[in-house]
């Protein structure tokens, strides 16, 4: 028996390429997700995650700040007077603003004291006023409306013991608690809320004014207003300053995203494609056109994609009313869940479903091309030639690193202006697609090296690699981005922390301690303490450091010197930034640096890589710059453009003498940074006591750091444990790590596409005797290959367009880049990529007799 093939026949072109024929096509392609979701749980759960983590993401950063900045002080009001209480005419004062200037909300304020230490503030305001809605709100319960009625904050609730219908004494006073309120713009607040009036001897009265005379009179920044009283003082808010959308940072992360997922999305529906093969064939056999093969997988992609969309919207809404409560707790301010950037949502779920139809859209170009009698037979379409994507792969490459090349580096960033930016987006841009498509070329390349006296196994994994150069295309690109992304984050990490006058990251290390000198008895003010109390809080500190195995703490002593970049163009500020400390005895003794160790003349000790070689140097000190070295803007700096000559009697030495001793302490905090005592001779400094530093032997617990914390409060001085800032390592082993997760995902995944597509020849190797090792080593080599000319690209990419954006400033980009980083993606990748497909194959496939239904 034989079947004749015959040719489609000559329907009419509206006919077989009308509405009934891709209604036909479209249902049957619903009906193949519906059948074949299972196999497209891979690129489903992607783009789920996508869109669940755009809406999660944008809705969080929209919500992290309140919607006007200005409501935790202002209200809605355009102006705030505050008056003292002690005002002998505060009832005058506050009609004539009236009067003057419109209806005000007046808040009066008065501190008081009861059984603990903690202060509250009792506060008399009409809680339904013109301005202060977003001062206060009801949680439960009533407002209070006459005299004795008090509605608390939940803490200072908690604190006394109140409750709603209960009894709060307080200001000589025993008040009925009505309810339980809040100030929504700062949960923190603790107040208890009164009747207007009901203040008898208020420390400050607020009045909120926003009346169209005062928006006219402030609409310029203006902060006088006529008619005030002099005991007044009149504050505006603060300009809101547009600034880029929260949610559109969180875009540009999704569309990066989107990308990675693109292209593995590519290689999963090449391999459906590939399984649908046959019932294409037989489609086409009966008169489908090729427009019409492309809808059926178009069709497929379209329906993941909105699957996808709709639950990953579900997912994501899901996860961020759960959020709420606990950004709301970390913010301190109520969070408004329904107030969401809907724009950002409806373009994430656009830009996931094109990515799933554009994703099904090249293998369905590709498969409906196959002549019929090669569908029917299921024989894999042969790969596209290499030069049809090399040779556009070069060209939109080389226009990358063009633009990029115009960019001008760190010059452009730091002056360039805006023009600058296109060119810089538009060659970051060119140059990751370059590489992209310059992907096929590279496995080609590779599978060349598959030589007779390498491997069987290996020479099989290379050239299937060609063979399903579609899925591995894909897979390849999308590991190259990934190590692109990784490698550039490492570059831009360097940059930023290469300038050594611009020192940042940790400031102390977790066995460090400082205590300053000074005290805040209010925020913003620093006194500095009296020979007296510095002696008595030195010992105080001192028996810290000994109940911490530590001899004594180190003094910190300064002398106002700093240090100061002049002339030469640098990249971040040219004043020194932290503090110069000066280099006692006991200082490096702390440190083991020895004097043997100072050459003759030093005046500077730093550890800041790059600090002592850095040209146009100057020490200033004393009054020479008007504000203590640390000026910023117009700069008057003796040397500097404007400013007097860099001489000994302006409190300038131009091209001090600065050693390196990497002994001293790194962070930005610690004396990385000392001046010896030979300047300080020399040039008549007045060394001043700074704080004390304690050099723990081991990292410090919690009980040792509360103590410190006690001690402080005590005496109302400040000391300064290790934050939570990264360092150059931080970043670039956070972008290391960041590439290789992503990389390893998107390898298993595309190997796995891969090796389920050869599965017909994995068993007939199996049958012919092939052991588990055999076996094991051909995905090992798959994922290694991929791995290997992963890393190759994407560092060499990002490498090239480094070059080609920072040739005018090659040293500061390059000069601090972490080469372990570089390796660890070089070498690391590949290795763990192979060891990963060795232990996760072996098994031995089912179905070795009979070929398994599709």
């Amino acid at each position: 028996m034989s079947i004749a093939l015959r040719d489609p026949p000559d329907l009419d072109k509206d006919a077989g390429s009308g509405i009934v024929a891709r209604r036909a096509v479209m249902r049957w392609g619903w009906r193949l997700f519906r059948r074949e979701w299972r196999q497209q749980l891979l690129v489903l759960g992607l783009l789920t995650a996508a869109v669940a983590a755009a809406i999660w993401g944008a809705s969080a950063v929209t919500n992290v700040q309140l919607a006007n900045p200005n409501y935790a002080t202002f209200g809605t009001a355009a102006a705030q007077v505050t008056l003292p209480g002690a005002d002998p005419n505060l009832a005058a004062d506050i009609a004539a603003i009236q009067r003057r200037w419109g209806p005000a909300d007046v808040i009066e304020n008065q501190d008081i004291t009861t059984v603990t230490t903690q202060s509250v503030q009792l506060r008399a305001e009409n809680t339904h006023g013109h301005y202060n809605s977003p001062l206060v709100s009801l949680v439960s319960g009533t407002y209070p409306a006459d005299p004795g009625q008090a509605a608390l904050t939940s803490q200072v609730a908690s604190r006394y013991g109140a409750h709603v219908g209960g009894a709060w004494k307080a200001a000589g006073t025993t008040w009925r608690v009505t309810g339980i309120v809040a100030d929504p713009s700062n949960l923190a607040d603790e107040f208890a809320l009164v009747a207007p009036g009901q203040v008898r001897h208020p420390s400050q009265v607020i009045m909120l004014i926003g009346s169209p005379a005062v928006q006219r009179a402030t609409s310029n920044g203006n902060v006088t207003l006529p008619g005030i009283p002099a005991a007044a003082a009149v504050t505006v808010p603060n300009a809101n300053s547009g600034g880029i959308s929260p949610a559109v940072l969180v875009l540009v992360v999704e569309v990066l995203g989107l990308v990675l997922i693109g292209l593995v999305s590519v290689a999963g529906f090449s391999v459906m494609a590939q399984r649908r093969l046959r019932a294409l064939g037989m489609l086409s056999a009966i008169g489908a056109t090729e427009r019409n093969l492309r809808l059926v997988m178009i069709a497929g992609g379209l329906a993941v994609g909105v699957a996808a969309a709709l639950a990953g919207a579900a997912v994501g809404f899901a996860a961020w009313f759960a959020y709420v409560p606990t950004l709301q707790q970390a913010t301190g301010h109520v969070v408004d869940a329904a107030n969401l950037p809907w724009w950002a949502f409806a373009i994430g779920v656009v830009l996931a479903i094109a990515t799933s139809v554009l994703a099904s859209r090249r293998p369905a170009k590709t498969m409906a091309a196959v002549p019929v009698v090669a569908a029917l037979s299921g024989r894999p379409a042969p790969p596209k030639a290499v030069h049809r994507s090399a040779l556009p792969g070069v060209i939109v490459f080389a226009a990358g690193v063009a633009c990029l090349a115009f960019a001008d580096g760190l010059a452009g960033v730091d002056g360039g202006g805006p023009g600058h930016a296109p060119f810089l987006l538009a060659g970051l841009a060119a140059t990751i697609v370059g590489v992209i498509l310059l992907a096929p070329l590279a496995i080609s390349v590779l599978a060349a090296g598959g030589r007779p006296r390498v491997p069987a196994a290996i020479r099989i994994a290379l050239r299937d690699l060609v063979r399903y150069r579609a899925r591995s295309g894909a897979a390849l690109a999308a590991t190259t981005f990934a190590v692109f992304l990784a490698m550039a984050i490492c570059i831009v990490a360097s940059i930023r922390f290469d300038n050594p006058l611009d020192w940042i990251g940790p400031n102390l290390s977790s066995s460090q301690l400082i205590f300053y000198a000074q005290q805040s008895p209010a925020p913003g003010q620093m006194i500095q303490l009296s020979p007296a109390q510095a002696a008595r809080l030195g010992r105080q500190v001192d028996s810290l450091a000994a109940s911490l195995h530590v001899r004594s703490a180190v003094p910190l002593e300064s002398t106002g010197a700093t240090l100061y970049q002049v002339g030469a163009q640098v990249h971040g500020p040219s004043n020194f930034t932290g503090t110069v400390y000066v280099a006692t005895p006991q200082l490096l003794a702390t440190y083991g640096i020895k004097a043997s160790q100072i050459a003759p003349g030093t005046d500077f000790l730093t550890m800041r890589p790059g600090l002592a070689g850095r040209p146009h140097m100057e020490m200033i000190w004393g009054n020479a710059t008007g504000c203590s070295g640390l000026c910023t803007g117009n700069r008057t700096e003796p040397g500097g453009d404007g400013g007097p000559p860099c001489t000994l009697s302006n409190g300038c030495l131009a091209n001090p003498a600065i050693q390196t001793v990497s002994n001293l302490p790194g962070g930005t905090s610690a004396p990385n940074t000392v001046i010896t005592q030979y300047a300080v001779s020399k040039y008549h400094l007045q060394p001043s006591l700074n704080g004390w530093l304690i050099q723990a032997p081991a990292p410090l617990t919690a009980r040792q750091i509360n103590a410190a914390k006690r001690l402080a409060l005590a005496d109302k001085v400040t000391f300064e444990t290790r934050s939570d800032t990264p360092g150059l390592g931080e970043f670039a082993d956070g972008g290391t790590a960041l590439g290789i997760v992503i990389a390893l995902g998107v390898l298993a995944a595309s190997v796995g596409l891969i090796r389920s597509e050869t599965a017909r020849d994995l068993r007939t190797l199996t049958a012919v005797g092939a052991s588990g090792a055999t076996r094991r080593m051909i995905t090992a080599a798959t994922a290694g290959a991929l791995g290997l000319l992963g890393a190759i690209l994407g560092m060499a990419g990002a490498l090239i367009a480094g070059l080609a954006w920072a040739h005018s400033s090659m040293s500061a980009v390059f000069g601090d880049l972490p080469l372990s980083n570089a390796a660890i993606l070089l070498v690391g990748l590949p290795l763990v990529a192979a060891a990963a497909g060795w232990l996760l194959a072996g098994r031995e496939p089912p179905l070795i007799a009979r070929q398994p239904i599709e």
